[in-house]
């Protein structure tokens, strides 16, 4: 019996070893997700931009209005290029106020190439640039998994600046093309996806795209953490998280005391927007996954903790077990020779 039961614990610690070694990737990916809230604040204070560490000035109070150039003190490393996505987009008041912000942000930047990405176009590019993804881009389920990839491929492309229809421009973002990659803090962790800037063909951006058919997952049907975890802001962060050098990463985010300066959230104004507030993608689940979001840390502690304890409590069950079997021994040796019954399968019996 005893041999028998050894046997068995084997045969279940190999299915489930096998179990883990299938199920390696989505483990990863889930991980990744989750532990976000923790995993983005280390070494942030290499990829913030700071007055300290860049000498910028975050405020941006002392950078004319139509400064296009980070010239000459630095060099301009992102080319100037705008990119506005409107995709299945129909003629509509709240429209109009998206054209007149798309305007106000091409006339902070004449002589910028400008790119207005449209169903027909972004599905031309897609298919051009990177027929691979093609498939999956046309497969989201929700137009803004479409957006959300296309800012990546753009700005991996073409480089340049990615902007949300909704941000009407009150500067020019000339100061920030010395940085390769710069994008806004966003809260409570993680960046906006709404405003990126990029050198052409930046590493990060290629992981952005690499990892898209990874994180390309259905969360239970939920619209929102369908969208954040597979494309959108967490998915984002989740990847630059993840980089093993973060400092040429760097995020815009505030001051000491204001250190939301930057943060697109609702309608607000930055000192670079005015970011009109529209996110009429967000369905019924938004609300719960935000609270569940600005308590991540502290959940993920809870689940750590779970998980520590149900592995220590199975490790004692086992070592009950095994201390169980341990002390009928004798027992084994002294009746197995006479065939009589042993005394385990009387207590097996007797249960």
């Amino acid at each position: 019996m005893h041999s028998a039961s050894r046997k068995r614990l084997y045969v279940v610690l190999a299915v489930v070893f096998l179990l883990l070694l299938w199920l390696r990737s989505p483990i990863a990916v889930a991980l990744s997700i989750f532990s976000l809230p923790i995993t983005w604040n280390l070494s942030s204070s290499s990829f913030l931009i700071s007055r300290h560490l860049d000498n910028f000035d975050l405020t941006f109070a002392n950078y004319p209005t139509t400064r296009v150039s980070s010239l000459p003190e630095n060099p301009d490393v992102v080319p100037p290029v705008l990119h506005h996505i409107a995709l299945g987009h129909n003629p509509n008041a709240e429209q109009a106020d998206w054209s007149i912000a798309r305007n106000n942000c091409l006339a902070y930047h004449p002589g910028w190439e400008a790119h207005l990405w449209t169903d027909e176009k972004a599905s031309a590019f897609v298919n051009e640039k990177y027929p691979l993804l093609k498939d999956m881009w046309d497969g989201y389920k929700y137009p803004i998994q479409r957006v959300d990839a296309l800012r990546y491929l753009v700005l991996y492309e073409y480089g340049g600046v990615v902007l949300d229809m909704d941000l009407d421009c009150r500067r020019s973002l000339g100061p920030l093309r010395r940085f390769n990659f710069t994008a806004p803090a966003a809260h409570p962790v993680g960046f906006s996806n709404g405003f990126m800037m990029a050198s052409k063909g930046h590493p990060f951006v290629g992981e952005l795209v690499r990892n898209l058919p990874i994180y390309n997952w259905r969360w239970l049907g939920l619209p929102y953490p369908t969208v954040m975890f597979s494309t959108g802001c967490h998915y984002a962060s989740t990847i630059h998280a993840q980089q093993k050098d973060r400092a040429d990463l760097r995020i815009l985010s505030g001051t000491r005391r204001n250190p939301n300066l930057h943060a697109l959230n609702g309608d607000v104004e930055t000192p670079l927007f005015h970011h009109l507030g529209a996110s009429s993608w967000h369905s019924f689940d938004a609300f719960l996954i935000v609270s569940i979001g600005k308590a991540g840390s502290h959940l993920l502690w809870v689940f750590v903790g779970l998980g520590i304890f149900v592995l220590v409590g199975s490790w004692y069950a086992l070592a009950q077990i095994r201390g169980v079997q341990a002390s009928l021994s004798p027992f084994r040796r002294r009746y197995s020779e006479d065939g009589l019954k042993r005394p385990e399968e009387e207590l097996i019996k007797c249960v």
